[in-house]
């Protein structure tokens, strides 16, 4: 999936010395009360009501995603979570419908607990290979964003065994990317990779106040998604 990305589990196995945050680098979750549906976090903030339209590419072919943060909350493995609806278009074609939840703890670190994701072709869907829920199948959620991230910081992403297991680490707080939305500096910039594609490496720029603003893979692929426009509620 995409996660704003997305993608931050307690129980994961960790890459290399760095502790996690706090909250993370234990086995258990944070108990539901600790957690909240207002998700202000500087580098990943998820306002009901704001979208952000983005421009897609992979392999000389191009399209269009939108990320809509939605005023609906559901519950996942006993937390309240914040949905946000994730579409993908191909020539104009609705080809991939996520929804992904997340939610803030007391600490300012967002948690990602699942998604379910909906492959589409000519209108019908054709897969939901992906799809994951903290709390079912073995799965558990954990921080998809740091409160205070420090470069060398390293940290599962997911924990949905042999379905989602991205993994990110903390490169730089002062990195620069220029997209359709401008040129910025002063990024967060993160490294994503997964034990079950140990080929594919992507870097991802998140701009404070905003979040995501660019994600490119590296290595493995050419797939680049840059942000064009935020509409604000």
């Amino acid at each position: 999936m995409r996660r704003f990305l997305t993608p931050a589990i307690a129980a994961a196995v960790l890459v290399g010395t760095t502790a996690l945050p706090a909250g993370a680098a234990g086995a258990a979750t944070p108990a539901p009360s600790h957690f909240s549906t207002t998700i202000d976090n500087p580098f990943l903030p998820f306002v009901p009501g704001t979208r952000m339209v983005y421009r897609s590419s992979d392999a000389g072919e191009t399209g269009r995603e939108v990320v809509r943060v939605t005023h609906r909350t559901r519950l996942v493995d006993g937390v309240r979570v914040r949905v946000v609806r994730d579409r993908a278009y191909v020539g104009g074609e609705l080809v991939e419908d996520t929804r992904d939840f997340y939610a803030q703890d007391r600490r300012g670190n967002v948690w990602y607990f699942g998604e379910n994701t909906k492959t589409l072709e000519n209108g019908k869907v054709t897969s939901t290979k992906g799809s994951w829920e903290a709390g079912r199948n073995g799965a558990s959620a954990g921080i998809v964003m740091e409160a205070h991230p420090k470069v060398g910081d390293t940290y599962a992403q997911e924990d949905a065994p042999g379905v989602a297991e991205d993994r990110g680490k903390v490169l730089s707080l002062d990195a620069s990317a220029t997209v359709p939305y401008g040129s910025f500096t002063g990024l967060l910039k993160t490294k994503d990779f997964s034990p079950l594609e140990p080929a594919v490496v992507e870097h991802k720029f998140f701009l404070r106040g905003v979040g995501s603003i660019l994600e490119k893979e590296v290595r493995g692929g050419n797939e680049r998604l840059a942000l064009v426009k935020v509409v604000r509620p």
